[in-house]
């Protein structure tokens, strides 16, 4: 599992004072980024290896509120990887209270030809260690 930190900034806030919804996806981009970083694959190097992971499917649920100026935990693991996708869980908390936790879904693509191409065997090798490791 890979952690980092996210003090929420005036502009992420909504007209409620709230972290605006659409900003969690952003914390989650951050995390896959921060937890391949972690793995050994800085993000650079992923893409110079021709793997391009593309986001196919996020779900979020909000359990609290996050608000400007809150210091949010944000960590993510993986659950799942499959011969071209894999899944990522992704918590927000603050302290010990959950805000939100988000599931994504990542897909290796081939984007000059726009299709999806088998995970190298080293990442994919990679990606499973994690899961048994947690």
């Amino acid at each position: 599992m890979t952690a980092y930190q996210h003090r929420v900034r005036y502009h992420e806030a909504d007209a409620q004072g709230y972290l605006f919804n659409a900003r969690y996806l952003e914390l989650a981009d951050v995390a896959m980024t921060e937890f391949f970083r972690a793995l050994g694959w800085p993000y650079a190097d992923l893409v110079a290896g021709g793997i391009d992971p593309s986001v196919v499917s996020a779900a979020l649920t909000f359990s609290k509120p996050a608000r400007f100026d809150d210091l949010l935990d944000i960590t993510a693991r993986c659950i799942r990887v499959g011969t071209s996708s894999f899944g990522l869980d992704v918590h927000v908390a603050r302290g010990a209270d959950v805000i939100a936790t988000i599931q994504l879904v990542y897909v290796n693509v081939d984007a000059a030809a726009a299709t999806s191409r088998p995970l190298p065997d080293s990442l994919a090798q990679a990606l499973r260690s994690t899961i048994t490791a947690q």
